[in-house]
């Protein structure tokens, strides 16, 4: 889809009609706004595409490991992550369901992208964790459960691949409970061992869901109910082992609590496999009964008197941050898309904002909704929503624009890259797409870039979370900007923050090196922990700060 003329320039009353108020309330009351986390080859974009086919929104779902002929999954546009099977950049997809608007913000689910992954969970109200129901928790789950954690994010949970031999029912919940320190609560338990998934036993009204397998999970599975009179007569011993083990979780206390599930102290398990279309409404009616409505953000700083920062309601005027730039999804026309989270208000396509870090006005001229490659043209939003902003290029990672009322949010955190690669152009004579490619790389957040008058513009350091950035940046500077490049890996492992009074005593310590990144922040590169460590003791009158870890 291509994006439709310039709409006409609005312009909004400093102080909001009480009807345009109480409109947006509304509005942001029936948002449900979330991302899917999970450790590699869990299920992610399988049960992103899963969901969108049972909310009408797509006819047939692909599959990131579907067999020859089979479609590609949408959400994965970019031509590495369709020859992978994995998901490097971030969608947006956005749907109504019963009367409520859904918004699924999808991530890389790979570990070397979490980075990316984080911002995404910057700009969401709560969290489906995918869990392997072979492999149970691993780390990459993990992790970004404590970035969940960290911003008070609500999680609901969904032990996927059902259909497949994996670990006991009861011993997944344990590992919940005791590696997560979450309360599982249950709201479906499975009928039938994993591997023999038959269906749900569903715990708050005691039906059974009875599930009937499609031809290679492509359309919506079919779903049987009936009561437990019904269920026994049909599944025998396999329905009372439910009955049992569910019967058991409530002697246990493992019942939900709304309350308890919004405080981050319990979460909602349902049973799921995406790849076939068993449980994906349970899914979704959970998202809708459950999950929270679009809230208001926190602005600004913390006071002196450890008051929290301030917030901004739903119903002020318009404001969102940019989570997330992107280049190179149009190849037709290499546009550049900010995707911003609404935080107040109502967005209006053509309306003039201000851009809170430089405090220029610009004109919204391109609005999309964007998932994948496909796009439309968004007139309005509301709180909850995700806007696509194409050729807004002042905006950066972190920026805030509103109207009337100044705000500002909170800058993103940048991880601590532990990997680190000299980058030249292959061919001197394209050093200005060279220099291009690599600014635009940085403005997405691919890698970080950092330069020193040491190794000269011509060969700037990129900095990494994991090395399939590297990757990445390596295929798109050659395809998109027609300016290939050679890497040379650097013995760096680490990276930390100083100063300009400490750089140039740290420069002349030997086996490490000090660079400036883009944002103007001089970091110090070191080989090891070791070496850090020796510095602070010998030089404790130097600066050396850790960056946001991955793990934090």
């Amino acid at each position: 889809m291509t994006s439709s003329p310039t709409a006409p320039q609005t312009q909004h009353p400093t102080t909001q009609h009480p009807t345009v108020q109480q409109d947006v309330r509304r509005e942001a009351s029936r948002r449900r706004t979330f991302a899917v986390i999970s450790h590699p080859d869990a299920g992610k974009s399988t049960l992103t595409e899963a969901l969108a086919l049972h909310a009408q929104v797509i006819n047939q779902a692909g599959a990131v490991h579907g067999k020859a002929g089979r479609r590609a999954t949408v959400s994965d546009w970019m031509e590495m992550e369709q020859e992978r099977g994995i998901s490097i950049t971030s969608a947006a997809l956005q749907f109504a369901y019963e009367d409520q608007v859904i918004n699924l913000v999808d991530t890389p689910g790979h570990s070397d992208f979490s980075e990316d992954t984080y911002r995404v969970l910057s700009a969401v109200d709560a969290a489906v964790m995918l869990v392997d129901a072979a492999k149970g928790l691993e780390p990459q789950t993990l992790k970004l459960f404590r970035v969940c954690k960290a911003r008070g994010l609500p999680v609901i949970t969904v032990i996927n691949k059902w259909d497949r031999p994996g670990l006991d029912p009861l011993e997944l919940l344990e590992q919940i409970q005791d590696q997560i320190k979450l309360v599982p609560t249950p709201l479906t338990w499975p009928v039938g061992i994993a591997g023999d998934f038959r269906g749900v036993l569903e715990r708050r009204t005691g039906d059974y869901v009875a599930f009937t397998r499609t031809a290679g999970g492509a359309t919506r599975a079919p779903e049987e109910r009936m009561d437990a009179e019904a269920a026994a007569a049909r599944e025998g011993d396999v329905w009372e082992t439910a009955l049992e083990e569910s019967d058991l979780l409530a002697s246990d206390g493992a019942d939900h609590d709304q309350d308890l599930f919004l405080s981050g102290f319990t979460t909602p398990v349902l049973f799921a496999s995406a790849i076939s279309n068993f449980g994906v409404s349970s899914i979704l009616r959970t998202l809708v009964e459950l999950a929270p409505s679009a809230v208001p953000f926190r602005h600004g700083e913390p006071g002196e008197d450890g008051r929290p920062a301030q917030v901004r309601e739903v119903d002020a005027p318009f404001s969102a941050f940019v989570f997330k730039v992107q280049a190179g999804m149009n190849t037709q026309h290499r546009d550049r898309v900010a995707f911003a989270r609404v935080c107040s208000g109502v967005f209006e396509r053509g309306m003039v904002v201000t851009h809170a870090q430089t405090g220029r006005p610009f004109a919204t001229k391109y609005a999309q909704a964007i998932f994948g490659a496909e796009r439309a043209v968004l007139d309005t939003a509301f709180p909850g929503d995700i806007i696509g902003l194409v050729n807004a290029n002042a905006l950066k990672i972190g920026d805030t624009i509103y109207v009337d009322e100044p705000v500002t949010y909170p800058p993103i955190a940048t991880f601590a890259p532990e990997h680190f690669a000299v980058a030249t152009a292959k061919d001197s004579g394209r050093f200005k797409q060279f220099r291009k490619g690599i600014e635009q790389l940085d403005s997405e957040g691919v890698v970080q870039v950092l330069r020193s008058d040491l190794r000269g513009a011509q060969s700037p350091v990129l900095a990494a979370v994991g090395p399939m950035q590297f990757e990445v940046a390596q295929a798109r500077m050659e395809s998109e900007f027609g300016a290939a490049i050679r890497l040379e890996r650097l013995g760096y492992t680490q990276a930390r923050r100083t100063d300009a009074a400490s750089a140039p005593a740290l420069a002349s310590v030997r086996g490490v090196e000090v660079m400036e990144r883009s944002d103007g922040t001089p970091l110090v590169l070191a080989p090891d922990k070791w070496r850090i460590t020796v510095i602070e003791r010998d030089h404790p009158e130097l600066t050396l700060e850790p960056l946001i870890a991955g793990d934090q």
